[in-house]
């Protein structure tokens, strides 16, 4: 179950430490100002964290602790530019600047120390998401959480002091340099890196990237310093210059795509508006507008920007692909098999292509054909999980080829593959009540429920295997709560509902249900020979 909250209502330390406790598997994302940020957990360790739009300091940090130099760094990061693709711990183990132990090393560092830059954002939001993984290039550790906390509680309590003296990371510092060499002092390794940068010039960020350092240490060496007397500010940094508008527009870009995996549709959204502001047109922006259209079941909205991304990226299979979905959804069938085939030519061999057409061969009523879509888009998966879709599908083809067995198969192992994915666990109380596996049904209503109790239909189906038992009183209240949930759920239940309330002797009760009932489905027979027969006995 997704949570989401306010940094002011509850810290992230302390969100982390639920998410430990509870061994919570997803993915944590904050929100604060203009900056996003993840944190990905594994059975309640962290697996991995980034920051969206911050600057990657692996390479200063190894350039820091003397792994490889500035030069072999540049050459690397201009690899990079040419195939973004490779990620730069890999480059650099490809030219034999870095052991791939040393590099796990450094990545682990990295992951910690934004971690606890994290810990110092004290508002905005925050949502976690279950199951979600990190990509599949990223390096994963296991770190348990409790560590960072004590840490991170350390560095915050330091932090109120560091500020008395570095309230900003724009103040520019200068060095009185001979009363630092007529002292005589001890500096710390990290000291030893800022002083030959501090030039009255660079700030407190110019001076963390020149050192390659993370926010805390530059901080407290800085803090150190201004504290000896040795740091005077002289001022502060003049605004930079404005960013250019193809930064902007990546900036806006990484912070939308951030926001989508994450969930957070109203937000993506609105940072890919301000690309498309700075470029009319994107594709890519108008890509994701559509998706985020999709996710929110505004397919309207989501037809007109896929085909304003099909203008300019024709040979964009996936938009091809959504814009299909989408039209299927609006019931536009022809449209929607002419942006299917032009997907398929160009992702002849994409386990989602081959899903999708599974889905319009149904809709065609091509039972077969879908089916065979289907195993097809199986054999195309390559070893990776597939889609709760697909499952929901096969087991759908499976149920229209009266084939119960294979049905009950395919649903039961999607929900153990996805096991937050409640429309597997309705289809399967649906198949196992057609097989007249009634124990099986109602195993599968449970689990369902544990998972998702918000949904209304299982809530429904739970009623319906307790009114088969003549179990009423169980049964009114799984309907109730289904209703509750969704008032519009359809006919059955109303009419299920009314013969219940009748039975209990409440028959203006069972009218109300019955009438309900005939307005969600006019041509329901037995709502409106009950109907008939209270109003003959009236």
């Amino acid at each position: 179950m997704a949570i989401r909250g306010s940094l002011r209502e509850a810290s992230l330390p302390d969100v982390l430490q639920l998410l430990a406790m509870g061994k919570k598997s997803g993915c944590l994302s904050v929100t604060h100002r203009h900056a996003f940020g993840s944190v990905y957990f594994d059975r309640g360790r962290i697996s991995f964290a980034s920051i969206v739009n911050r600057r990657d300091r692996l390479g200063d940090m190894l350039v820091a602790g003397g792994i490889i130099s500035r030069e072999d760094l540049d050459d690397a990061i201009a690899i990079q530019s040419a195939q973004p693709q490779r990620r730069l711990g890999e480059i650099l183990i490809a030219n034999n600047l870095l052991a791939r132990e040393e590099l796990h090393a450094h990545i682990k560092r990295q992951i910690e120390e934004a971690v606890y830059y994290l810990f110092t954002w004290t508002q905005g939001t925050f949502s976690f998401e279950p199951d979600v993984v990190p990509d599949e290039q990223d390096f994963l550790v296991s770190i348990n959480p409790e560590s960072l906390l004590l840490e991170g509680a350390r560095r915050i309590d330091e932090w109120g002091l560091i500020e008395k003296k570095i309230p900003a990371f724009d103040v520019v510092f200068a060095l009185d340099r001979p009363r630092l060499k007529s002292s005589n002092v001890e500096l710390t390794m990290e000291q030893q890196a800022l002083v030959p940068l501090i030039d009255g010039r660079r700030d407190v960020h110019a001076l963390i990237d020149a050192s390659g350092l993370g926010e805390f240490d530059a901080g407290k060496a800085l803090f150190g310093l201004a504290s000896a007397g040795f740091l005077h500010r002289v001022g502060r940094a003049r605004a930079a210059d404005e960013p250019s508008a193809e930064l902007r527009v990546g900036e806006h870009r990484n912070l939308g795509i951030a926001f989508y995996k994450s969930g957070m549709f109203d937000e993506a959204a609105r940072e890919f508006r301000r690309v498309i502001d700075l470029r009319p047109g994107d594709d890519l922006a108008e890509f994701y507008l559509g998706l985020v259209a999709i996710r929110q079941g505004r397919f309207d909205d989501a037809v007109h920007s896929l085909r304003t991304a099909v203008q300019r990226a024709p040979d964009h299979g996936a938009v091809h692909l959504n814009l299909a979905y989408a039209l299927e959804r609006l019931g536009r069938l022809d449209e929607a098999r002419a942006a299917h085939a032009r997907a398929a030519h160009l992702l002849p061999d994409d386990a989602a292509v081959q899903l999708s057409g599974a889905v319009l061969a149904i809709r065609r009523g091509d039972i077969h054909a879908a089916d065979a879509a289907l195993r097809a888009s199986a054999a195309r998966s390559n070893g990776r999980t597939r889609s709760a879709a697909w499952f929901h599908y096969a087991g759908l083809c499976a149920t229209y080829l009266g084939d119960l067995e294979r049905a009950a198969a395919i649903l039961s192992e999607g929900m153990q593959l996805h096991p937050h994915a409640g429309s597997l666990a309705n289809n399967l109380v649906a198949v196992q009540e057609r097989r007249g596996r009634l124990a099986e049904a109602a195993a599968a209503v449970e689990r369902g429920l544990h998972e998702q109790p918000g949904l209304a239909q299982l809530h429904k189906n739970a009623g319906d295997l307790h009114y088969r038992s003549g179990r009423y009183e169980e049964a009114l209240e799984c309907y109730a709560r289904a209703v509750g949930i969704a008032p519009d759920l359809g006919g059955d239940v109303w009419l299920k509902l009314g013969n219940i309330r009748y039975r209990r002797g409440e028959s203006d009760d069972a009218t109300r249900c019955w009438e309900r009932a005939v307005v969600l489905a006019p041509g329901h027979p037995a709502a409106r020979s009950n109907l008939d027969m209270v109003r003959r006995s009236a």
